[in-house]
C-alpha cells in the first residue's frame, strides 16, 4: 500500500519506505530536473510540476493537477497529504525527469522518510528535498556566502545540510530522498539557485500552484 487515512498504517508504510531508500551517486550528471510543489484551498490541493533543462535551467514543460483533500496536516506525515497528487502529477508528463526536486524534506525525517524519498522511492526517480525550515536534527549555521553548508544531524548521522544558496540569505534544508547522495543533493540544489533562495525549479512549481489555486 502506497498511501492511507491512518496514522498508524501510515508508520509501516514510512517504515518500508525507508528500508527502501538507496542513497547511491547520480550515475550521470541529469538531463532534466523537475521541481514539484502543492498549493491547498480548504477542500483541494493543486499540484504543480515544472521541468528544466538541467543545463540551463530552462523550461521543457509545465504540468498542474488538483484534487481534493483526503488527508489533514499533520507535521512528518506531509507525503500523505501531497503525495499521491504528485505521483499523479508525474505521470501525466510527457517528458519523464532524470531527477526530483521536492518542496520537503527526504531522510531528515523521524523516520528517514520524507516526501522527497517517498516519492523518489515509489517512482524509482532520484529525488531530493528542499525545504525552507528543518523538521528533525541540529546544525551549526553555516557562513554567510553562498555555497556554504553545514551539516543536518539527527540521532548521531548526518540526514542533510543546511545550505546557504544566497550570500547573506538564510538557508535552505536540503536531505536525499532516494538514489542521490548528501553531495549529489547539495551540488544540484546549488546549480539550480540561481537569483533566488529557493532552486528555480522549485520556486517555478510554487508560483505555478498558487496561481491555479488563486483561480479555483
Amino acid at each position: 500500500m502506497q498511501w492511507t487515512n491512518d496514522i498508524s498504517e501510515a508508520v509501516r508504510i514510512q517504515n518500508e519506505i525507508a528500508e527502501a531508500v538507496r542513497l547511491t551517486p547520480l550515475i550521470s550528471e541529469p538531463e532534466t530536473v523537475a521541481g514539484m510543489d502543492v498549493a491547498f484551498t480548504d477542500t483541494e490541493a493543486v499540484c504543480a510540476v515544472v521541468v528544466m533543462r538541467y543545463k540551463d535551467l530552462e523550461i521543457i514543460e509545465e504540468g498542474i493537477l488538483k484534487d481534493s483533500l483526503l488527508f489533514p496536516y499533520i507535521p512528518g506525515y506531509l507525503s500523505f497529504r501531497e503525495g499521491p497528487l504528485m505521483k499523479k502529477a508525474l505521470e501525466c508528463l510527457n517528458t519523464k525527469p532524470d531527477i526530483l526536486l521536492i518542496d520537503g524534506q527526504g531522510i531528515a525525517h523521524p523516520r528517514g522518510a520524507g516526501i522527497a524519498t517517498h516519492i523518489g522511492v515509489l517512482t524509482g526517480l532520484p529525488s531530493v528535498g528542499c525545504a525552507k525550515s528543518k523538521l528533525v536534527g541540529e546544525y551549526e549555521e553555516p557562513c554567510p556566502e553562498r555555497g556554504c553548508w553545514s551539516k543536518l544531524l539527527y540521532e548521531g548521522r548526518t540526514v542533510g545540510a543546511a545550505v546557504r544558496t544566497r550570500t547573506e540569505v538564510k538557508p535552505v534544508f536540503v536531505s536525499p530522498g532516494h538514489l542521490v547522495t548528501l553531495d549529489d543533493a547539495i551540488r544540484v540544489v546549488l546549480h539550480c539557485s540561481t537569483k533566488y533562495r529557493l532552486p528555480e525549479p522549485i520556486r517555478r512549481a510554487d508560483h505555478l500552484s498558487r496561481r491555479f489555486k488563486n483561480l479555483l
